[in-house]
Order: structure tokens, then sequence, then C-alpha cells
């Protein structure tokens, strides 16, 4: 039984080579996939030219229950389903069993966030910086400005950098953006943000006293404001200088930061979907799964409990 579904797998791949002209990694992946299907249905006393969509799905589910990431199934059934197609153009099957088994669903990653204490820190240094005279003291206060309204407000990094200089002129403690879609929304301000702002204008106002400007954070290049790269560029620096791995912490780590320290703090799911633009409140959620695996991880790492079973095995 299994020389002769072996046998099948070798003209499949003898095809993909000659007709197909499929790498020998590629073959090899295949081989691979269709040998290990060959033993699970072996266990089950079925042939590979014999299985039918239920043989196929159990040997998906036992791929989940083995802990395969949900990519690594997809790879398997990829390879099921080029394998099932050669059967059926061959005359060899009638039918192909693995067209309605869904492919597993990818998880999708959680994002990357900074801690309360390490967001402070990084703000910190900022302001100490920026206090400083000397050169380039305008894009010192320009950074602190930036990381005291992203912090603030969890805007999109494209939102910020855009940012009119008019709302140098509004008073109070919102500013209205334009997201995605052209779409409008309210955001508050925290008092350290607006303090930011203000200093940082009056400095560009002292800069460049005879300029109207268009952007709060103007910029000589193509599109007039400050470009993201740049920006993503000098928070990498800052965050080396104060001791923070750089390498982990970006502008989109930032607006990660706002929504899942907001949503540590008791603040309601649908305002934080409100707060950051997202149409779609799924987008949102993936802040909770965040909290959930750090309580987890707490819980397995201080609870008595969890240490007593750890201390068993």
């Amino acid at each position: 039984m299994a020389d002769f579904s072996r046998a099948h797998v070798e003209a499949f791949l003898e095809m993909m080579s000659a007709e197909r002209g499929a790498a020998e990694n590629t073959l090899s992946s295949y081989g691979r996939d269709l040998e290990d299907v060959i033993d699970f249905l072996g266990a089950r006393k079925v042939t590979l030219l014999g299985a039918a969509t239920g043989d196929l799905s159990a040997y998906i589910a036992h791929l989940g229950r083995q802990g395969f990431a949900a990519t690594s199934q997809a790879r398997r059934l990829s390879s099921m389903r080029q394998f099932y197609k050669f059967l059926y153009a061959e005359n060899l099957r009638t039918d192909d069993p693995t067209t309605i088994i869904d492919a597993p669903k990818k998880g999708r990653p959680l994002p990357k966030i900074m801690s309360e204490a390490d967001v402070s820190r990084l703000l910190a240094l900022a302001s100490e910086e920026a206090a400083v005279a000397g050169d380039n003291r305008l894009d010192r206060l320009r950074m602190l400005a930036l990381l005291e309204l992203l912090y603030a407000t969890g805007m999109r990094v494209s939102e910020l950098v855009s940012l009119p200089a008019k709302v140098l002129d509004q008073e109070g403690r919102f500013l209205v953006i334009r997201g995605k879609g052209n779409k409008e929304r309210l955001v508050p301000l925290s008092r350290s943000a607006i303090a930011a702002m203000k200093s940082y204008g009056e400095a560009l106002a002292e800069a460049l006293p005879d300029t109207e400007q268009d952007w709060l954070f103007p910029s000589a290049g193509q599109q007039g404001f400050l470009a993201r790269q740049v920006f993503a560029r000098d928070l990498k620096g800052l965050a080396a200088r104060a001791g923070l791995k750089s390498a982990s912490i970006s502008p989109h780590v930032l607006r990660h930061a706002f929504a899942s320290h907001l949503l540590a703090n008791g603040a309601d799911l649908r305002v934080v979907q409100e707060l950051l633009g997202h149409s779609d409140i799924s987008t949102t959620q993936i802040y909770t799964h965040v909290l959930e695996e750090r309580l987890r991880a707490t819980v397995e790492t201080h609870h008595p409990l969890a240490k007593q079973a750890k201390n068993r095995d």
C-alpha cells in the first residue's frame, strides 16, 4: 500500500519537474509533505490514492493538534491539492478530495508595543534634549512635539507629519484629524502635547520669521512636510540614546502603545476604535489579545499554582 502511494508521488514529482520546471527545493518540500500524509493515512489503513475528503481533513486537524502553525498547515494542504490535481488530470481519480477543505486561518500577528515605563523614558529624554540651548534645538523641539502628539492621540504617522500649520492657531484640547478615506475624527490632546507643540511653534516662527508655513512640520522635501522615514530614523536614534532597543521602536509602535495603554487602564474598546480611526472594531480588538497574552504570561510567571506545576514538570 505504502509503496504504491510512493510510486504515485514519484510520478507527480517527475511531472512537476519536467512540465512545471519546479526547483529542487520545491520538489523536496512536496516530497516531504506527501510522505507525512502517507504515514498519517497508513495508520488509518487508507492509501493516498483512495483517501477521502474526511481523511485529509483529519490530517490537517492532526497538524493543528501537533502545534503546527497555520502557515505550515496551509503549505501541506497546498501540496495535497497539487498532488490530487495531478491524479485527476491523469485519470487516476475521478474527483479531487481537497476542493472543499478550507485552508487554516492564519493567526493575526500581535502588534509590538512599548511599556508605559519605556514610553516615559523616551519622552523624558526628548524633553531633556529639547531644553538644551544651541544648534539644532528646533529639531529637538520638533522631536518632542512629534512624540507628545503621537502618544497623546495615537495618530497614524502619515496623519501626524502632514498636520497643517493652522493647528498652532487653534485653542482647546482637541485636534481634528483627516484620516483614511478623507474621514475626520476628533482626538484629545494632553497638556504636555499642547505645551510641546506651543514651544515648537514659537521656535519655528523665530527660525523662519517671514515664511508662511502650510505644514506644522515643514521640510524642504518634495511633499513639503517631514518625511515619515526621517521621523522613524530620528526616533530610533532617540531610543538608542535612551537605552532602549531601537530596532523594535517605530512611530507605528508608539501608536500601538497609545491603544494598548488606554485599554490596560480601562478605556472602552469603542472609544479606542474611534480615536484610532479604525472603520472595523475587529482591527482594534487585536490590542485586547495583546493584553490577554500579557495577563496569561503574568499568571504563568507569578501565580503559586503555576509555579508548582512548573516544578512538577
